[in-house]
């Protein structure tokens, strides 16, 4: 039981600080260019992490840990934020954010896939139920959509799940922060030399809200946020834990409302609720 509560409270709070990557790639990707901002995130976090390996004296990975620390580095260190930085070209943070609500049963899937969990019935469920209701309201309450944004935002999904359930199953062993270390220090030298083939033609035109996006999806989105996510994955289970993924849009519709000035429905409380039932619901269950 202290083990769950644990895993849940470190999920939490990775859900909280990865609820301001979408804004924060929205204003990014204003002046940098989205192949930039993915390899320069992941080059920033990857030297963070390899400063806190080596400090640290970690061990490093296994050979039957690279494949899945390779699918780690596919999913969340060059597929998600790629497509969201290239779908936030097309659509608006607000509408992006309802994509995130699909997040949870992404993580569930291939975590009984790849992970060997195997939740209740019910837990799918309250699953559907959820992800209905983040969708309902995000797409009742936000605009801006297009088909080549929504698709993007899709398949982003897809792959964030993929990576999430590779690296909580990975984190039972290694550690939560150091698969993602060893991820960001694994593609370090493609994602480097993308970087410097994609740097902005003028610095000068990069104004200082995009710098301030960069650093916080750089030092944040990219490794501190997960250093608590997959803790809790790996103390509270990839299914159960995915689930407060559900709460994530709405955090970010507020950051959104405090960054953007976007005002804060009274159907926002509510689909919250629902949400807040679903999540202890699908845990329950998990």
């Amino acid at each position: 039981m202290e083990r769950t509560a644990t895993g849940l409270g470190s999920g939490l709070l990775g859900v909280i600080i990865f609820s301001g990557s979408l804004p924060a790639t929205r204003v990014a990707v204003a002046d940098f260019s989205p192949l930039f901002l993915t390899s320069a995130r992941a080059v920033i976090a990857a030297l963070l992490g390899a400063a806190f390996l080596f400090a640290l004296r970690q061990p490093k990975p296994e050979r039957r840990d690279i494949l899945p620390l390779t699918l780690v580095a596919i999913g969340v260190v060059v597929g998600f934020p790629l497509l969201t930085a290239l779908a936030l070209r097309h659509i608006t943070a607000a509408h992006s954010i309802v994509f995130i609500g699909l997040l949870p049963l992404a993580t569930a899937i291939f975590g009984v896939v790849r992970g060997g969990e195997r939740p209740h019935a019910p837990f799918w469920v309250f699953s559907v139920i959820g992800a209905a209701a983040v969708a309902g309201f995000a797409l009742h309450g936000s605009g801006g959509g297009t088909l080549v944004g929504d698709l993007l935002m899709v398949a982003a999904i897809l792959v964030c799940g993929l990576g999430y359930a590779e690296g909580a199953t990975l984190s039972r062993r290694l550690g939560g922060w150091q698969v993602i270390s060893w991820a960001l220090l694994l593609s370090l030298p493609i994602m480097a030399g993308i970087a410097l083939l994609a740097l902005p033609a003028r610095w000068a035109d990069i104004g200082v809200p995009a710098w301030i996006g960069l650093a916080y999806v750089s030092v944040f989105s990219m490794l501190v946020g997960f250093i608590f996510w997959y803790r809790g994955l790996a103390l509270g289970g990839i299914a159960g834990v995915g689930q407060l993924q559900l709460l994530q849009p709405f955090f970010g519709f507020v950051l959104a409302a405090i960054l953007l000035g976007e005002p804060i429905a009274w159907t926002m409380i509510a689909s919250t609720v629902i949400v807040v039932a679903c999540v202890a619901g699908a845990k329950r269950f998990a």
